[in-house]
């Protein structure tokens, strides 16, 4: 196959299960923490989903599914009616560019942080097995 071919396979439409998509390329997660300290998403989050939406299918960034879930300073949420709504302006501008979006719902686990806990509380996970390695808080950008 040459590398024409491959290009304009790459770039043709494909049917992804009935969800159809511009094209073969995915924009992947990347975790940014830009949502702020209530973790809801906003328009700098918009504009930089809808920058992007030219590739076919678009994954958010991890976002917090609870509370508990959080580990990362910043990052988006999904657990409260305000950050469910604030993320329709994501949708709606990655979407308008035609543009299939899916969020990552993410759970940090025991890799969390007491600091990121109500009251200072141990992080909630599913195994009591301890983390082998070192566990980094992300303070800093």
């Amino acid at each position: 196959m040459t590398t024409q071919t491959l290009a304009t396979t790459l770039l043709s439409p494909f049917d992804l299960a009935g969800l159809p998509l511009k094209n073969r390329a995915a924009m992947a997660p990347l975790t940014r923490g830009r949502a702020g300290k209530e973790r809801i998403p906003n328009a700098l989050m918009a504009e930089y989903y809808a920058q992007r939406a030219s590739v076919g299918l678009i994954i958010a960034e991890a976002t917090a599914i609870s509370k508990q879930a959080n580990g990362w300073l910043n990052s988006p949420g999904i657990y409260s009616e305000e950050q469910a709504q604030a993320w329709k302006q994501v949708v709606d501008a990655v979407h308008a560019k035609g543009t299939p979006f899916f969020l990552q719902l993410w759970h940090s686990g025991r890799s969390s942080h007491s600091s990121f806990q109500e009251n200072g509380q141990l992080p909630v996970s599913a195994s009591a097995i301890k983390l082998n390695g070192k566990c980094r808080l992300n303070t800093e950008f």
